[in-house]
């Protein structure tokens, strides 16, 4: 005996939508912004309170020299670099370019750093 299946409540595809409310040069403008920001260097919550606690502010010329010197050693295949600016000494994790640390000669005791694997002297 054969039964048939019903075409009754099989699932009818329905067309694909994206999102509401936006357009196609949001998508556009987003997608630009996000391909700047990945090859800056970013802060993290505890770097950024060494730097205040120690009232270090930094240019838009001295993050572009970090940049540039983060690519630098990440070019060169290094994972975790101490980037040494000045008097300024920044451990950075370059797989995801995060300063994960920030140390001022003058407050610095023991100038020890480990865990990293290269180091890059920003002039």
């Amino acid at each position: 005996m054969v039964n048939k299946i019903n075409s009754i409540g099989a699932p009818t595809p329905r067309p694909v939508t994206g999102p509401t409310g936006g357009t196609r040069s949001d998508f556009n403008r987003l997608l630009q912004d996000e391909v700047v920001k990945q090859g800056e260097v970013k802060f993290s919550a505890h770097a950024l309170k060494r730097l205040a606690e120690r009232h270090i502010t930094l240019s838009p010329s001295d993050l572009r020299k970090i940049n540039e010197a983060a690519s630098a050693a990440e070019a060169k295949g290094a994972r975790q670099s101490l980037l040494i600016y000045g008097d300024l000494a920044l451990v950075a994790s370059l797989d995801n370019r995060t300063v994960v640390t920030a140390v001022s000669g003058a407050q610095s005791e023991q100038r020890i750093f480990t865990n990293i694997d290269s180091a890059v002297i920003i002039r």
